[in-house]
């Protein structure tokens, strides 16, 4: 495998690809043994779709990414699972088939752009169903997440490889490339994954458990800005009193950090609070009446049941 791409394509990633493929590969997970330990990803044999099939190694998924390509840019929007079997290293032809033609009625605008799966380094038998797809087309992306937990990476476990025709040892030969690649979000997305990290925990955890975990990250975020706030206006005083040199770039920075903090002092701020403020006591009164009037129409309805037993044995009139 080559270290990089020399395509000059740009690649743009839109997360929606990577919750399908991360939700496809735990519920593959799930039907098989729950011991499975989360490493060696990349060596699992078992077939794609969880059959049930104990294995002493994670499963690997396979799929296809969709997406656009305009020019030199390919945008890859959506995916969608395909069934494999890595005992033959053959697709079910029929199975693609029929998910394409359904994705064509909803995206008319999207094409398969190349396809997925799980593990932490692509490997050799990988070539097999790249090749199989290049009847689909003919330069297809190869999109791999690897399910590892590795806490000192910062970066997105997922990787775009490009396939290229490289000469070894006299032979031509199609290797895998990695790619660059950026990840595009429009706002329907950003507030899918909002909601996906917003969840409740599986633990069940309360919505109390939430809010709590939700305002201790914000105190921590606000403690954190006033502590640098404090060692800032610090170092500002001792420059003023001549006990460090003043620097002027530094100043320059310390303005421009200053300018964009909220004027909360202007008359434009006061009203915007007060109106906000205003018109969230106003929903509150609101909902407090309603559930009164709610509250009172139940009491009226009780009323007028029990008056009408009455009436029938007494003759009175109903209440209401």
């Amino acid at each position: 495998m080559a270290s990089s791409s020399s395509s000059g394509l740009t690649f743009k990633l839109h997360p929606l690809v990577i919750v399908n493929i991360s939700d496809h590969y735990t519920r593959v997970k799930s039907q098989m043994n729950p011991t499975l330990a989360p490493s060696h990803a990349n060596n699992a044999a078992a077939p794609n779709g969880g059959d049930g099939v104990v294995s002493s190694l994670p499963p690997r998924v396979y799929g296809c990414v969709i997406g656009v390509q305009k020019g030199r840019t390919v945008e890859i929007f959506n995916s969608f699972e395909l069934l494999y079997d890595s005992s033959t290293h053959s697709l079910d032809r029929t199975f693609l088939e029929k998910k394409q033609e359904l994705y064509k009625k909803v995206f008319p605008h999207f094409y398969i752009l190349g396809w997925y799966s799980t593990g932490s380094d692509a490997e050799e038998s990988d070539m097999h169903i790249h090749k199989a797809l290049m009847d689909i087309n003919e330069s297809p992306v190869y999109v791999l997440l690897n399910p590892s937990i590795n806490h000192s990476q910062k970066d997105l476990p997922v990787s775009i490889y490009e396939s290229e025709l490289h000469v070894i040892d006299g032979i031509p030969q199609l290797i895998f490339v990695l790619s660059s690649y950026t990840i595009e979000t429009v706002e329907a997305e950003r507030i899918s994954v909002d909601h996906v990290a917003h969840l409740k925990p599986s633990d069940g955890g309360s919505a109390a458990t939430q809010l709590a975990a939700h305002l201790t990250g914000i105190h921590s975020a606000i403690k954190m800005l006033h502590s640098r706030i404090k060692v800032l206006h610090h170092y500002l005083v001792a420059m003023q009193k001549g006990d460090v040199p003043c620097e002027n770039s530094l100043l320059r920075q310390v303005s421009s950090l200053l300018r964009r903090l909220p004027a909360i002092e202007s008359g434009k701020f006061q009203d915007d609070f007060l109106m906000e403020y205003n018109d969230t006591l106003l929903i509150s009164y609101l909902a407090m009446l309603t559930n009164c009037s709610s509250g009172m129409n139940e009491l009226v309805d009780k009323f007028n049941t029990a008056y009408d037993r009455h009436t029938r044995r007494g003759g009175r009139t109903a209440f209401m």
